[in-house]
């Protein structure tokens, strides 16, 4: 259980950070807990986090950084990657729709300055919606429950976010000028394929 727990913190983290800017409480609970920057060891090392006002990291580093990922530079959305014209597909037939509407996941177009549910930050979050489902049906001993939602977060990495996202990720590195987006995207590469793994091994254990 505190595995499914520390894979449902990494998807919130993840999510949260290439879904929209930062904020300042946001930052300082980035800043405030060591475990997160365990997992971001370049902006732990960065001595501007320590040196610099909150205000004054968002303004000039960090929400610059995030335009030129998700706005200016990068594409963040898979229909991008996946349609042959490269077109963005924000109707009801994005491919994503079907299993979130089947999840009982809703995108908040009003959180994010997003455009299609397809959005690297709400395909994470929907991870992390599921993770949080299966941490309840372990916590109500439903190994079926576990199980299935197993089978839908492993039906979701294949069917969507492996198949664009390390393209994005990869080219967020390149591009990253800070290192929180620099150190988010290559957590967010190796935690995916990673969890993959991990879910092949438990699902046939």
């Amino acid at each position: 259980m505190q595995n499914t727990q520390a894979r449902a913190n990494i998807y919130a983290l993840v999510s949260r950070v290439l879904l929209q800017e930062l904020d300042e409480n946001m930052l300082q609970t980035i800043k405030n807990d060591e475990s997160i920057l365990d997992f971001l060891p370049t902006l732990k090392e960065w001595k501007n986090l320590y040196e610099l006002s909150n205000k004054e990291l968002l303004e000039q580093y960090f929400n610059p950084d995030f335009v030129n990922l998700s706005l200016l530079h990068l594409i963040p959305y898979e229909t991008f990657y996946t349609r042959e014209d490269q077109k963005i597909e924000t109707g009801g037939a994005n491919p994503v729709t079907d299993m979130y509407s089947a999840s009982n996941f809703m995108v908040d177009y009003a959180v994010a300055r997003i455009v299609s549910a397809d959005h690297i930050g709400v395909e994470l979050e929907f991870m992390h919606h599921l993770v949080a489902a299966e941490l309840s049906a372990m916590q109500s001993e439903d190994t079926e429950g576990v199980n299935d939602i197993r089978e839908t977060q492993k039906e979701f990495l294949n069917k969507h976010l492996l198949k664009w996202a390390p393209m994005y990720l990869i080219s967020a590195k390149y591009e990253a000028r800070t290192p929180l987006y620099y150190d988010i995207a290559d957590l967010a590469l190796e935690f995916i394929l990673s969890d993959n793994e991990y879910l092949g091994k438990e699902l046939k254990a």
